[in-house]
């Protein structure tokens, strides 16, 4: 422009924006929001450009008509050395400063372009988006050039998405050339190898060829050799060709000769088939590679230079031709399907007579392999009780010929002789003969000792054995041992329990020894609960008394015995003490509804049933619960006992696989409270809160009810809830799916 005020050309106003070129259709509702979304970006991008003072109309600068040796906007990347070089040695002069916008737009096209990540495949494209920006810019702020420019730029828009579409459709083209050249390098390859195979193996065989002349040649001098005097002819028909006036003045016999003119002429005859057979042999060779190459170079551009419409149209007329012909077939099939011709009638018929004459004699065959099977399978049948019974027997005999300890040397050493240790060691395995023995021997050490030392007043030290200094060791037998320790469970479940189990325990020994000799007595008692393990009443008093079980366990397990005893006592009406089997089965289901048939037959089982008994064999019942000196239950007792603690294993396993969490992993009440009623659907509203309890150790008072908000914020470790339920009395209420209703 070479004014400020411009005059303003008379274009027309009708934009040519919508203008599009031949074969090339747009949505114009979607180019129409695209173009004003892009609008109201660039309008926001030019306030920023524009922010200050600075205004464009009235103030355009002539200096490009005057600078002609500088150029505005130098094609070279902005953050490149000789970029910089350039710029730095370009000095305006004086008086011929660029335009504000002028440099304003460069400098935001050159921010633009360092911000680009030319390292995408989209790089170009990313490109140019600054300069369609800066191109708007110049036609929002040139109104008068507004249409022409808009005209230009929609054009080119126009022709850049022609283009791409272009290149996306050629993309599935491009993949498809890729893929038949790779298969055609493929082809090649094996070709090749298969080609190399063929040259070793002649190679080979010539080498074998050439190894059996040189052996012949070798036999055939040998022989010569032997036959003739002198230097032998080095030509192959030198026998034969050797004049008479050269020869040795001994001749060799005309049979020699005639034999070895004869084997001269096989070996001959051999030499020259095998010769031509070779180059037959590489003729045809080189042959078929040719024809190979031939082919791999008339394939290609015969394949693959085909018009795709041409194709596509051989496409639709051959699936035309399938169609029609499918539809004459099924025609035929149609019209033709049940004629059958007389010759094949014939032989069908001829075909059946023989199906049917072997049917015959395969019925004969069969009726003989079926009675065969069905005497097999009685041989089978018995060779499989034997088995069972070997493999039984074979169990019985693993289990007692393994290597052993020499049991029979601890009679001299446990006090009581024989007689005290055939009593220990009936009925038990080495493992626990070998409890049983670290039992007596602790038991003879802590009879050695006189006083025991005081464990101190830390925290981890139990209430009732803070002391410092000596106490002295009482020495009581193991028989006064579990005497105090049955006499202090009686009188924790008489009064009301108040105070903890370990306060408690003390507080008994204080009653029953005075103050003074308490803390002895409590040492001396903990000493001989901790070693007997094997003792009933010692090993649940010490589990109970450490915090490993709750009382109530124990309380719960005398009850299920009690209520046990009491249906046995009711069931017999004479009060003789004695049941039939059939009735102790029926008392244990009736009593223990939930075990299984496997268990209620291990329970009668551990009470003296056998399978030889009959249901009509009489049974003490009261033998069954009775307890020796030392506290020791009879088996079924100690079956009960087994069969609860696996019982409530099984629970917390199917507990632990109904929360599907890790044992580190965190669980919400809520979430065990629906993983309880989903195992154990009978469980009714205050057995689960108590479960709960127990579980995430919360008392009565801040037990939250179900559905309140401080439910989900009441939060433990899946494995401590395990561990707190597992020293818990917990077991099945019901089955885990309710029975339909009959």
């Amino acid at each position: 422009m070479d004014s400020q005020n411009s005059q303003t050309l008379n274009f027309p106003t009708t934009s040519r924006a919508h203008l599009r070129p031949l074969g090339v259709s747009i949505d114009d509702s979607l180019f129409t929001e695209t173009k004003n979304t892009q609008k109201r970006k660039l309008s926001q991008k030019r306030k920023t450009l524009l922010s200050g003072s600075f205004s464009i109309g009235g103030h355009l600068s002539p200096w490009p008509r005057y600078i002609s040796d500088q150029t505005i906007l130098h094609n070279r990347k902005p953050c490149s050395d000789d970029y910089r070089k350039r710029a730095g040695s370009l000095q305006q002069p004086l008086g011929t400063t660029k335009p504000r916008y002028l440099e304003q737009l460069e400098n935001y096209l050159r921010k633009e372009l360092l911000l680009l990540d030319l390292s995408t495949d989209s790089a170009q494209e990313l490109r140019l988006q600054p300069y369609r920006e800066i191109f708007e810019f110049f036609i929002e702020d040139f109104k008068t050039y507004k249409p022409l420019l808009s005209s230009i730029k929609n054009a080119y828009e126009v022709m850049l998405a022609h283009q791409r579409e272009k290149i996306r459709a050629l993309e599935p083209l491009k993949a498809k050339l890729i893929t038949v050249n790779e298969n055609c390098n493929e082809r090649i390859l094996a070709m090749r190898a298969e080609e190399r195979d063929e040259i070793s193996t002649l190679k080979k065989e010539k080498m074998n060829l050439l190894k059996l002349i040189d052996k012949k040649n070798e036999e055939k001098i040998s022989l010569q050799t032997e036959t003739l005097v002198g230097p032998p002819s080095t030509h192959p028909s030198a026998v034969v060709m050797s004049c008479p006036e050269t020869a040795p003045t001994t001749e060799p016999s005309p049979q020699q000769v005639t034999k070895l003119r004869k084997n001269l002429a096989e070996e001959y005859l051999h030499y020259l088939s095998e010769r031509d057979a070779r180059k037959i042999l590489i003729a045809d060779l080189n042959e078929l590679r040719y024809q190979r190459e031939d082919m791999s170079l008339a394939q290609s551009p015969g394949v693959w230079g085909e018009d795709p419409v041409k194709l596509t149209v051989a496409l639709k007329m051959a699936r035309q031709d399938l169609t029609r012909t499918q539809m004459e077939l099924n025609t035929m099939k149609a019209n033709f399907g049940d004629v059958v011709p007389r010759r094949d009638f014939e032989m069908q018929e001829k075909t059946l007579k023989e199906l049917q004459e072997q049917l015959e004699s395969l019925r004969d065959d069969y009726e003989e392999v079926r009675k065969e099977h069905e005497m097999l399978l009685q041989l089978h049948m018995s060779t499989l009780k034997e088995r069972d019974q070997f493999y039984s027997e074979l169990q019985e005999i693993q289990r007692t010929s393994t290597p052993r300890p020499d049991w029979s040397k601890c009679e001299d050493v446990v006090a009581g002789g024989r007689d005290r240790w055939h009593m220990l060691a009936e009925g038990k395995n080495s493992d626990q003969l070998v409890d049983v023995l670290l039992e007596e021997i602790g038991e003879g050490l802590l009879r050695e000792k006189d006083f025991f030392p005081g464990l101190g007043y830390g925290e981890s030290i139990p209430p009732f054995l803070r002391f410092d200094g000596t106490v002295e060791n009482k020495k009581p037998t193991k028989k006064e041992v579990v005497k105090l320790l049955k006499d202090a469970w009686k009188e924790r479940m008489t009064e009301e329990q108040k105070e903890k189990f370990p306060d408690f325990f003390f507080s008994f020994l204080e009653r029953h020894f005075g103050p003074g000799d308490a803390m002895a007595w409590a040492y001396t008692i903990f000493e001989y609960i901790k070693l007997f393990h094997t003792n009933e009443v010692m090993s649940q008093f010490y589990a109970v008394l450490m915090g490993k079980r709750k009382e109530s366990v124990y309380i719960k397990q005398k009850e299920t015995i009690a209520q046990l005893l009491k249906e046995m006592t009711n069931v017999d009406s004479q009060n003789e003490g004695l049941l039939t089997m059939e009735q102790l089965s029926a008392v244990l289901k009736s009593t223990f509804p939930l075990k299984k048939d496997e268990r209620i037959q291990e329970l009668m089982e551990a009470g003296g049933w056998h399978p030889s008994s009959s249901n009509a064999d009489l049974l003490n019942y009261r033998m069954l619960f009775m307890e020796d000196e030392e506290g020791q239950s009879v088996p079924f007792v100690q079956k009960l006992w087994e069969q609860y603690m696996v019982e409530k294993d099984e629970y917390l396993n199917e507990l632990k696989q109904e929360l599907g969490l890790e044992l580190n992993e965190e669980v919400t009440l809520p979430k065990v409270r629906e993983a309880l009623m989903n195992i154990d659907p009978s469980l009714d509203k205050q057995t689960l809160n108590h479960y709960l309890r127990q579980a995430f150790q919360l008392p009565m008072t801040e037990m939250p009810e179900e559905g309140e908000e401080r439910e989900e914020g009441t939060v433990t470790q899946l494995q401590t809830a395990l561990e707190q339920l597992q020293m818990s009395d917990i077991r099945r209420m019901g089955p885990r799916e309710q029975e339909p209703a009959s």
